[in-house]
């Protein structure tokens, strides 16, 4: 379990995150959604262990992700940024393989190039496992460091935005992907969305942000509601059940 309490975050004396509770149950898919400047991808590197807070606590399975070994941390919870820095050059299973690093500090094994086909696998990109990074579409390149995160094999994932650079159809497959590790593996997926229908379909709960605090925390099939997201992004909504699926748009 993830625990956030009183937590706060400033940069240079500017408020970011206030007060912030929240606790975040294993397994499945939690969203973070709200509007730009809310604080979602501040509170995903808070509880990461990336920013080191102004105030308050964070615990991921009884552990302070910010005291623990950097080693120790990497192996409980992995992190992708928004933009990932691309080395030139480098080949997709390289990039991939870089997520073993804390578990075998440069001694590879055969398990380890297990686990790298696997992640290669996972994410459709068998085919492009020889081509150098740069050469890829920014999709391809988007699961390319997906994979290396699945790769490190760790039971959080942390996720900003991944859906950035695809298209509606990769967004959807990238979705149904991540939903279906959350149930065939023990893994637990905390992302940041802006498309509100990704956050309706695939996450079963949803954590809403505004302002630099959670202002709600539900299952998805109860937070959506016109209601409630008129009151997190100051729109009006709509929502409406087509078929098995909850649709959303802004009217």
């Amino acid at each position: 379990m993830i625990n956030v309490t009183n937590l706060s975050y400033a940069v240079d004396g500017t408020q970011i995150l206030n007060d912030v509770d929240l606790s975040i149950k294993r397994g499945g898919i939690t969203a973070l959604i709200g509007p730009n400047g809310a604080g979602k991808s501040t509170l995903l590197h808070c509880i990461s262990g990336l920013n080191t807070l102004s105030g308050g606590s964070v615990q991921i399975d009884g552990h302070d992700p910010v005291l623990m070994p950097s080693r120790a941390r990497a192996k409980l919870v992995a992190l992708l940024q928004q933009t990932p820095h691309v080395v030139s050059r480098l080949r997709v299973r390289d990039l991939v393989a870089f997520g073993r690093w804390p578990h075998h500090r440069g001694r590879a094994t055969a398990q380890d190039s297990v686990l790298v086909d696997e992640a290669l696998h996972a994410f459709a990109l068998e085919t492009f496992a020889d081509r150098p990074i740069e050469t890829l579409s920014g999709g391809q390149r988007q699961r390319a460091f997906l994979a290396m995160t699945y790769a490190q094999d760790t039971p959080w994932m942390l996720l900003d935005e991944p859906l950035n650079a695809l298209d509606p159809k990769h967004a959807r497959d990238l979705m149904v992907r991540l939903h279906g590790m959350t149930r065939e593996t023990t893994r637990s997926i905390v992302i940041v969305l802006h498309d509100i229908n990704a956050a309706a379909g695939w996450a079963d709960h949803i954590v809403a942000m505004k302002d630099g605090r959670v202002v709600a925390h539900d299952a998805a099939t109860t937070f959506l509601t016109p209601e409630n997201l008129n009151t997190v992004f100051d729109t009006p909504f709509e929502v409406i059940s087509h078929g098995t699926r909850t649709v959303v748009a802004a009217i």
